[in-house]
């Protein structure tokens, strides 16, 4: 079943997402099972929305990211992100 992911993490900037990102972008099928993918800047750090295939898809992603994430001076424990799971989801045909 597809959940929602709503993480909450302060003290990071658009510039420590961005070297954090292009490195995973570089790791060969980390995304796999991520349908989408949402970063948003806020007063305090980030908030990032992703809606993945499965709970066990986005937990294998956050096993293989956070090593790097923390490599890169993100905090070891930033906490569980919050889970929801999808009752339905689609993407505008353009």
């Amino acid at each position: 079943m597809a959940v929602l992911i709503h993480a909450v993490v302060p003290g990071i900037t658009v510039e420590q997402y961005d070297a954090l990102n292009a490195r995973l972008q570089q790791t060969p099928g980390i995304f796999d099972g991520c349908l989408s993918h949402v970063c948003a800047p806020t007063d305090q750090g980030l908030e990032i929305f992703d809606v993945w295939a499965s709970e066990q898809q986005m937990t294998a992603f956050a096993d293989r990211m956070m090593p790097i994430a923390v490599e890169q001076g993100w905090p070891a424990t930033p906490g569980r992100p919050e889970v929801l799971p999808v009752h339905n989801y689609w993407t505008p045909k353009v």
